[in-house]
């Protein structure tokens, strides 16, 4: 299987309801996005996808939380935006922009700290 992918980094805030500070308390953490799109076969170019318009499709939606309050990205059904919740919010937002990837699956990790993490991954 092929793969390719990048990273950024941004801050933002979010707060656990019922949980003691510092979590319960509205606090920033610096997340790193990773995503990696991965295929059996490449395409007529040579490429899983191309890396330019997955690193903007991942600029363009880190701009939206970078520096935010990440209420901004809740969904209703959820009581907080944990780091499975922003990965599924980064996994839709990248779906949306790369459209359809006959036979690739698209993987995301939501970082907030150096060794604790959260994903989805999901086909294109």
């Amino acid at each position: 299987m092929y793969e390719t992918g990048t990273a950024l980094g941004v801050r933002a805030f979010h707060v656990m309801p019922g949980m003691p500070p510092p979590e319960g308390e509205r606090h920033s953490h610096d997340y790193r996005l990773d995503v990696v799109v991965r295929r059996d076969d490449l395409d007529d170019r040579g490429m899983v996808v191309d890396l330019d318009v997955l690193d903007r499709a991942l600029r363009n939606a880190a701009a939206r939380v970078e520096g935010a309050d990440l209420e901004v990205i809740r969904p209703a059904d959820v009581e907080a935006v944990t780091v499975e919740v922003f990965a599924r919010w980064l996994h839709d937002e990248l779906a949306a922009a790369l459209g359809p990837l006959p036979g690739a699956t698209l993987a995301v990790r939501i970082w907030e700290s150096p060794d604790a993490f959260g994903g989805y991954t999901a086909s294109l």
